[in-house]
Order: C-alpha cells, then sequence, then structure tokens
C-alpha cells in the first residue's frame, strides 16, 4: 500500500524539524565548550548524533547554522517585546525586563554573542527588525505632544540602553544579579522614556 502524499509530507515535515532542533541542541551544547569562532560542523553532527549529509541539507555551513540562531534569537527577544504595552505600571515594565535579563542569562549563544566581534552584525540585524517594530506600533499611536519620528527615537533610546546594559552585564560576567539589572533597566524606562510615550 502506498503512503499517502499528504502523510508523507508530514512524516517528512516532522523529520526535517527534528533533524534541526537536534542541530541548534547540539550547537549550544558545544558552545558551552569552545569559542564561537572554533566551533565545526563535525563537533555539532557528533553532538546531535546525526549525519554531515543531514548537516548540509540544513545548513550550507557554520556560518549559516549561527546566522540561523541569530535570527532566533532576534525573534525570541521581539516576540517578548510585541507582548509587552507600556503603562505606567513598574511591576509590569520589571517583569519585562526581569524576562530579557532571565533570557540573557539563560540563552548561552546571546551571553557569547554580547561579547564577541560578531555583536555588530548582530544589532544591526536588531535594529533592522527594531525599525520593523517601531513602524507597526507607532502606526497605532494616539494622538500626542510627540510626532511618530520623534517617538519611534524614543523607543530607539529605550532598546539601545537595554543592549547596551545587557552587553555590560555579560562582559562583567552577569556578576549582579538578573533582578538587580530589571531594576536599573525599570528605573531608565520609567523615568526617561516611558513620560514621553503616554
Amino acid at each position: 500500500m502506498k503512503n499517502h502524499p499528504t502523510i508523507a509530507a508530514e512524516i517528512q515535515d516532522e523529520r526535517y524539524h527534528v533533524a534541526d532542533e537536534a542541530i541548534y541542541d547540539a550547537f549550544f551544547l558545544v558552545l558551552k565548550e569552545k569559542d564561537l569562532e572554533k566551533i565545526t560542523v563535525s563537533d555539532v553532527i557528533k553532538r546531535a548524533g546525526i549525519v554531515r549529509s543531514t548537516f548540509y541539507n540544513h545548513y550550507e555551513n557554520i556560518p549559516a547554522l549561527i546566522t540561523a540562531v541569530e535570527d532566533k534569537t532576534i525573534q525570541d527577544i521581539f516576540s517578548l517585546m510585541e507582548t509587552f504595552h507600556p503603562k505606567n505600571d513598574k511591576d509590569m515594565c520589571k517583569s519585562y525586563f526581569l524576562t530579557i535579563c532571565n533570557y540573557t542569562l539563560t540563552n548561552p549563544f546571546l551571553a557569547t554573542l554580547l561579547g564577541s566581534p560578531r555583536v555588530d552584525a548582530f544589532f544591526e540585524k536588531m535594529m533592522t527588525m527594531f525599525h520593523r517594530y517601531v513602524s507597526q506600533v507607532t502606526q497605532s499611536t494616539t494622538a500626542s505632544l510627540h510626532s511618530k519620528e520623534e517617538i519611534s527615537y524614543l523607543i530607539a533610546c529605550a532598546i539601545g540602553s537595554t543592549l547596551g546594559v545587557l552587553h555590560k552585564w555579560t562582559r562583567d560576567n552577569f556578576q549582579l544579579p538578573a533582578e538587580t539589572i530589571a531594576d536599573i533597566l525599570t528605573q531608565s524606562f520609567i523615568a526617561g522614556v516611558l513620560p514621553f510615550l503616554s
């Protein structure tokens, strides 16, 4: 009996997804042991328990994998941002910033990236995505004392300062607790940016 084309496609999609997850998981495990620039395809496939051809069905090489992981990291951060609707509520702001701090603390790739020479390219991607995000947010902004362009700069200021703090925190090897960093970011946002967005 022949497989139904839809069922075969679903099985193929599931296998692809499972292999992709194995590659990601293996990459993160290897990253705990080796510098980003020293990771090889052999390292990843050994940890993932896959053959080389499976890796190459997903990614051209390690730089392509790193680019995909960067893109996923950016998507994760922006998914967190899109659930946050700023109001003058310190607890809600702190909850948001604590989520980002904990994401940074538990994401070895982001922590490594923030301290690596690749960080400039990452920030450029981040700002491109951020520009799209700002455009969406300012489309629905109600009338205020500030133009949409001014508001986009204020939001850029908030994101830039957040990334700067996370970069410093990473370079300081997470010496301060996530709660403290979230407090600093919350105070900065509530005192410096939120009044202009209200």
